[in-house]
């Protein structure tokens, strides 16, 4: 495993291969993950809400699948419907608080002060073309899992440092879409094991104990910022008026 490279004083860059790229998330992570909790927290309030709101009751569907075998059909289930728009509409809506997170990393990783408002510039910033990628990156991932699980883990590295384009380089959605798919492609071998091992890394919560998802799961943010780092170097500083 590579030692991280100094790009300058402030702040650490890590090789262009996987191993590095992991341990530099890592470092990272540890300095930032109470941000991530307050992320999480904020998407599981809202997701009960919107369970509340549509009448749909996860835990008894769960149930009804265990006695049914698996010879379930989802979309009959009481406010099922209602319940996934308003939950694609709010992933949507919290596409800029995971872009906040990684601007939170990038301020730890140069030294910076963070402030608990930095957590929310992806609603300041780049607002419309966080949402559009949002959704154009939602599109192509369901497509992707509507065909196989696995064809979703081969597309999804090709997404990987799209939201970190979106907030350093101030760029459009599809201009964002494209720079990650091109960067991909040329280094396709590091992009898929970087997001298969930073994805297992995300979901380990589950696994090892069910509401540990709140501490792992925004740690996939952090990949994404080390692998633009690999990749682009060292994001600039983005200043914004108040």
């Amino acid at each position: 495993m590579s030692e991280f490279n100094e790009f300058d004083q402030q702040g650490s860059v890590p090789a262009r291969e996987t191993g590095s790229i992991i341990s530099h998330a890592f470092e990272m992570y540890k300095g930032v993950f109470g941000y991530g909790i307050v992320a999480m927290i904020i998407y599981l309030v809202g997701g009960l809400i919107i369970q509340t709101v549509t009448g749909f009751n996860s835990a008894a569907i769960m149930d009804e699948m265990r006695s049914s075998g698996g010879d379930f059909n989802y979309w009959s289930a009481p406010g099922f419907s209602m319940y996934m728009t308003f939950s694609g509409l709010f992933g949507i809506l919290l596409a800029p608080l995971y872009v906040g997170l990684i601007y939170i990393v990038n301020k730890f990783n140069t030294k910076n002060q963070i402030e608990f408002s930095d957590l929310f510039i992806g609603y300041r910033q780049n607002f419309v073309n966080i949402l559009i990628y949002s959704i154009l990156s939602g599109i192509i991932s369901s497509i992707a899992a509507a065909l196989c699980f696995f064809p979703f883990l081969f597309v999804y590295p090709f997404l990987l440092i799209g939201y970190p384009i979106l907030l350093f380089e101030n760029a459009s959605a599809t201009e964002a879409l494209g720079k990650s798919f091109n960067i991909a492609k040329e280094n396709y071998g590091i992009f898929l094991l970087t997001t298969l091992l930073g994805g297992i890394i995300s979901v380990a919560g589950i696994i090892l104990c069910g509401i540990g998802i709140i501490l792992t799961a925004p740690f996939m943010m952090v990949v994404m910022y080390s692998t633009y780092c690999a990749f682009l170097g060292k994001p600039r500083q983005i200043m914004y008026k108040q």
